[in-house]
């Protein structure tokens, strides 16, 4: 039997009754904040900061392991649409595309919108491509390797080694696709009718190579012939890459899966100002990098940089997804945002942090005539309210004077 721990994104501290080693386990695991409880023995205080999701955590020598579930802070039909358009701001999911309103918790809802969305995509069939062999054979198909063929068989006729291209199901979209639903059926908190449907994929799946864990993903590309692939894809990448947890240090072992809201709010709100900005003219860069000062030894990397037809820095953003303070937003942020605009010679920067204590506010900065803008999405509206609250930050930005 499992020991289940739920708790709230940024929500306040729960105390739970923990052996040591996994409470251990939960503190240097960067999941939870995690602390004893210095007055009870075998109780530990658990917090959760921006990753929500599920993770199970075992210790040798402990025969009960631990389920800790983090529920966002935003509906989950939400941060879907938050992920969707991050990924595909042109033709990102719909509440239909996904159907994750009847899940209140984010693994759940994330395994049945990735066998909704991998059911649409192999509806007509499992896509075919033509994948690149190379194999020993008794048979000249394609071209025989010659420098295999004398190295190997040093001068034999037969076998020969050969490489071609087969048309086949064995192709990179298909490996991705098995992969993710083989990912997720090890996780734990998969619903049980999810799961049979999701066993029902991986048959469809059977004659695809399985990725072999640690092994990087097959690339793919974008194309008409793939179109139906591409919102299943986009999802099954995002399951596979750097939001996956699954590890075993020192014989703990960790498993489940785990978003950053964070790095979530900050995709989003990067991705829609750049495509919300795209007819105006100007060029946007992600994650663009500068340096502070004329020796570049020191690195910095705002979250957007837009720039004019002449190459020109003219506006600059950074995305914070911050918990609600009672004194409003840090300062620190303004004193980074200072930086990002000496460096960049701009007159005004940006701030878009997720919904806090403040709405749009602006502070000039003394003896340098630097304008700061904070901007506040409020992250619990309907989709079409926060995209017009993207476009009035996106105004901002185009109309950010020049120096």
């Amino acid at each position: 039997m499992t020991r289940v721990v739920d708790l709230v994104e940024h929500a306040p501290a729960v105390r739970a009754a923990l052996p040591d080693a996994l409470g251990r386990a939960l503190a240097a695991g960067d999941i939870v904040e995690a602390a004893p409880d210095p007055y009870v023995p075998g109780r530990w205080s658990l917090r959760a900061g921006s990753k929500v999701g599920a993770v199970v955590v075992t210790a040798p020598g402990v025969d009960e392991p631990v389920t800790v579930r983090v529920t966002p802070k935003v509906p989950v039909a939400r941060l879907f649409f938050l992920l969707g358009h991050s990924l595909d701001p042109r033709g990102g999911w719909r509440d239909g595309d996904v159907e994750v309103a009847g899940h209140r918790d984010l693994l759940p809802a994330l395994a049945h919108a990735l066998e909704r969305q991998v059911d649409r995509a192999l509806r007509r069939g499992l896509l075919q491509g033509y994948h690149s062999t190379e194999e020993t054979s008794l048979v000249v198909r394609g071209r025989i390797r010659e420098a295999d063929q004398i190295r190997r068989r040093f001068g034999a006729t037969l076998p020969v080694e050969v490489a071609y291209d087969a048309f086949t199901t064995d192709i990179a979209e298909n490996r991705i696709l098995r992969a993710a639903v083989e990912r997720l059926l090890r996780l734990p908190g998969v619903p049980r009718e999810v799961r049979g449907r999701l066993l029902h994929q991986r048959a469809r799946l059977a004659d695809v190579t399985v990725i072999v864990r640690g092994q990087p993903l097959p690339s793919w590309q974008p194309t008409r012939l793939n179109s139906r692939y591409h919102h299943a894809l986009r999802l099954a990448r995002t399951i596979l890459e750097d939001a996956s947890v699954e590890h075993a240090p020192g014989g703990l072992r960790v498993d489940g899966f785990l978003f950053d809201m964070n790095k979530l709010f900050e995709d989003f709100v990067t991705v829609a100002l750049k495509e919300t900005c795209r007819g105006s003219g100007l060029s946007a860069r992600l994650q663009d990098p500068h340096h502070l000062d004329e020796a570049t030894a020191i690195r910095m990397k705002p979250d957007l940089v837009l720039y004019g037809t002449d190459g020109v820095p003219c506006a600059v953003v950074d995305a914070k997804y911050k918990a609600e303070k009672r004194h409003g937003f840090p300062d620190a942020d303004l004193y980074q945002m200072l930086a990002y605009c000496t460096a960049l010679g701009l007159s005004e920067g940006h701030l878009v942090y997720a919904k806090g204590n403040a709405s749009h506010a602006a502070h000039r900065v003394r003896h340098a005539g630097i304008l700061i803008h904070q901007h506040a999405l409020d992250l619990d509206q309907e989709p079409a309210g926060l995209l017009a609250d993207i476009e009035e930050v996106a105004r901002r930005l185009v109309n950010t004077p020049r120096v």
